[in-house]
Parts: C-alpha cells; structure tokens; sequence
C-alpha cells in the first residue's frame, strides 16, 4: 500500500508559513535586528515578510494556488538568505535576541534553507 504524502507536505508547508507569518506581527522585536543595517525600514520590512509569508501559507493550502504559493515561498526563501548571513556575521547572537553557536547559524543556512526551498519545490512541482 502506498501512501501519499503531498497532502501532509502541502498542508505542513502552509501551516509552517501562516504560524511564521504571524510571528513576525506577534513578536517583531524578534525579528528586527535579524534585519540587516543596510535595509531601510526593518519595521516595515518585518511585517512585509510576515504578511507574504501568510499570503503564501494560505495559497499553499489551496490546491489551485499551491504551486504559485510553492514559488513564492521559493524566491521569498531566496531572498532572506541575506539575513541569514547577516546573522552569521554578527557572530550569531542577537543582543536581547536569538543567540546560538556559529555552527548552527551555518547549518541553518547551509541546510535549513535548502531543506525548505525543496519542500516547497516538492509540493509545488511535484506530481502526485
């Protein structure tokens, strides 16, 4: 018997990135110093991501928009890797933040963020 998983993937992609996008509007004093100092506006580019990041969770959920929710998720993923090595640079710890050993940083970067650019390749892509 095969089991099907696409259900599960999608609905656990679209669940991850509501509960993300609500965070950064829960908890913005989170995210804002992982915004790196060259960007205007951390504020506003905060709740911009958080507001994509719930857009694209609730279009994953729908299985006529997954796959434009899938690249959305993609390129937005693409697109805070600066932050990631931003984080990296500061020496992975946020005053009053998120503060964790260089090497997790690392492997967040190098592995989380391809991890979930698959993910989202595989429940947008991905045939049944």
């Amino acid at each position: 018997m095969e089991i099907n998983l696409k259900p599960y993937l999608s609905h656990g992609l679209g669940v991850f990135f509501i509960l993300a996008g609500g965070y950064h509007f829960a908890n913005a004093d989170y995210y804002i110093p992982l915004i790196p100092d060259y960007l205007p506006a951390p504020l506003l580019i905060n709740l911009l991501v958080g507001a994509i990041e719930l857009a694209l969770g609730a279009l994953i959920l729908q299985r006529k928009y997954r796959k434009l929710g899938a690249t959305g998720s993609i390129l937005l993923l693409v697109l805070l890797i600066p932050s990631h090595l931003f984080f990296i640079q500061s020496g992975s710890c946020i005053q009053g933040g998120l503060c964790v050993a260089p090497w997790i940083a690392w492997l967040r970067l190098l592995l989380g963020q391809p991890i979930f650019i698959l993910w989202a390749w595989w429940v947008g892509y991905k045939k049944y």
